[in-house]
């Protein structure tokens, strides 16, 4: 990447800052997002985290790292990896590159191929760009609700341990 390119990519993702991310989720979205995450997390035994931001930080930026990096690390950094069956999936949405990134933990990657996931970021992207934020997310938690669903149901009867937060994360 030159350094003209890397220039470029570094105002882009400083031109959307902390208030362009609170106007595409205000309050009452992440409100609404973290009940739709706590419903789902009812129906099955896995955990599910959001996580949005506006753009990279500078250090990603300048080394050209990319947004499934960012994921990762993000993955790592919520504790989603941490879970008792290892069957937590991160939902990432960076604004200034529009990407979209699903990271799912060792358990629900040996039971979800990575064809599905590649389904469930294509159904997003339409809503995404008709920036239909909440709706994008809506659609995502419903059908990555239903594949944990499918994989790990929830034990009847058994009183279930909600193991990760259910707030969506605003990067910063």
């Amino acid at each position: 990447m030159s350094l003209w390119q890397k220039l470029w990519r570094l105002l882009r993702h400083r031109w959307l800052d902390d208030a362009s991310l609170r106007r595409a989720f205000p309050a009452e979205v992440l409100d609404r997002l973290e009940s739709r995450v706590r419903a789902s997390e009812r129906r099955h035994r896995g955990e599910i985290r959001l996580y949005v931001e506006a753009g990279l930080p500078n250090s990603y930026i300048w080394r050209g790292a990319t947004p499934r990096e960012r994921a990762l690390s993000m993955f790592g950094k919520l504790r989603v990896w941490d879970t008792e069956e290892n069957n937590g999936v991160l939902i990432y949405l960076l604004l200034a590159e529009h990407a979209i990134e699903i990271v799912a933990d060792r358990g629900v990657a040996r039971e979800v191929a990575e064809g599905r996931w590649h389904e469930v970021v294509g159904h997003m992207r339409d809503a995404f760009r008709a920036r239909r934020f909440e709706d994008g997310l809506t659609l995502a938690l419903e059908e990555v609700s239903a594949l944990l669903v499918e994989h790990f149901p929830a034990s009847p009867g058994a009183g279930r341990t909600n193991e990760l937060p259910d707030a969506p994360v605003l990067g910063t």
